[in-house]
């Protein structure tokens, strides 16, 4: 099949009055495969994008997660007059009552959204050139709205064009931790925090094969989501939390990228603390060259837990890092008391709820209120708590 066949509709050219922007066109893509040429080339250095946007981590979770929740591919390709790729913005369609909403790929599972840009036209990128994407989208008439959350101000210190649409702050900042190239072990983690830990780790030092290590081969990866799957639902009952990984599709998804190959590593990578006898914790996470981001862990059931064994994965994760070159390093969204303990501060994400149709006017609002209502209630100490409660008598 070629791409041109696997466009829907027709390509939306670019109204005369923005002239001063680059795109000549904007296609949407409802087939992955014909995507894949244009996405894999905007993951080269030198372009813009987190590696939650990268298609080794999106296409699995569209093929075994989006299609069982009914969500199409909608993928957003612009291009400029000699048909050079400027950016693609890596979507999927939703229908719920009535309503077509165009969202990021992803679902819970990625704590950024963003598109994947070609780094020069990100660099210079526009309100004009904004303004001709949403009139492509509109005159298409297939979306009634964009939602687009959890979106980065920046990334890499390079500015997001999309911040160019209207936009709120998000219900949740990341946790974020800054790692000042060449720096001493202290100004990550302090002397103090490093005692305590190590006081504790001499307990675990004991236990015959104790070691703290990167899952290199399938067989360690596979062998760890086992256990992984087998411990994260208890933990979340004990909590009184939905088990997103009980969702249809999201183990094989997450399963397909921790075993996908990428550089000298994975698409996921899986840090493990684990001793002969047991595995005692573990976290899961994307890099980049620059960045770590956490996306899921774990620990274990027995009476080594009483040792902060997630406390003491999570220092040799921020020191591995650090030594490698990377300049930041997130845990996540959430509130959770042990990421306070390594990141002191938030970075900010922004969420946009753009109508492009009279229908979807009034669910960009409604959206648009919902998720303001939830940040402030995030943000009450008081109603948050209340909140809380409720949700453990109810749920």
């Amino acid at each position: 099949m070629t791409m041109a066949a696997a466009m829907q509709s027709r390509t939306a050219d670019a109204p005369a009055r923005s002239k001063a922007s680059r795109i000549a066109e904007v296609d949407i893509v409802a087939d992955l495969s014909a995507a894949e040429p244009i996405w894999r080339s905007l993951e080269d250095a030198g372009h813009l994008s987190t590696p939650y946007q990268r298609f080794d981590l999106l296409a699995p979770w569209q093929r075994l997660v989006g299609e069982h929740e009914g969500a199409q591919p909608f993928i957003v390709i612009a291009r400029d007059a000699e048909r050079r790729p400027l950016f693609l913005l890596p979507l999927s369609l939703h229908q719920n009552h009535g309503v077509r909403a165009a969202c990021f790929m992803g679902g819970k599972h990625t704590t950024f959204n963003m598109g994947l840009w070609d780094g020069d036209f990100a660099a210079q990128a526009s309100p004009a050139d904004i303004d001709v994407l949403l009139a492509a989208l509109r005159a298409r008439g297939d979306v009634d709205v964009l939602a687009l959350t959890q979106q980065p101000l920046a990334w890499h210190d390079r500015p997001n064009p999309l911040v160019a649409l209207p936009r709120q702050n998000s219900i949740n900042g990341c946790p974020l931790l800054t790692m000042p190239p060449g720096g001493a072990p202290a100004t990550r983690i302090s002397n103090s925090f490093r005692r305590r830990l190590k006081s504790k780790e001499k307990k675990l030092q004991t236990l015959a094969g104790y070691r703290y290590h990167v899952a290199a081969t399938d067989d360690d990866i596979t062998r760890l989501l086992d256990w992984f799957f087998c411990v994260k639902p208890v933990r979340m009952a004990e909590q009184k939390l939905p088990n997103v990984f009980a969702e249809a599709g999201v183990e094989a998804f997450i399963r397909s990228a921790c075993l996908e190959p990428r550089g000298d590593g994975r698409v996921i990578d899986l840090h493990a603390l684990e001793c002969d006898d047991e595995v005692i914790a573990i976290f899961a996470g994307v890099a980049d060259g620059h960045r770590f981001s956490m996306m899921f862990n774990t620990y274990t059931m027995s009476e080594h837990s009483r040792y902060s064994p997630g406390l003491i994965l999570m220092r040799n994760i921020i020191d591995r890092y650090a030594e490698r070159g990377y300049r930041t390093l997130d845990l996540g969204i959430g509130t959770d008391d042990y990421k306070r303990m390594f990141c002191k501060g938030d970075e900010a994400t922004f969420d946009s709820f753009v109508p492009l149709t009279s229908r979807g006017r009034l669910a960009a609002m409604a959206m648009s209120s919902l998720n303001h209502g939830k940040r402030l209630v995030k943000q009450n100490q008081m109603l948050f708590e209340l909140a809380q409660r409720l949700r453990r008598a109810f749920g």
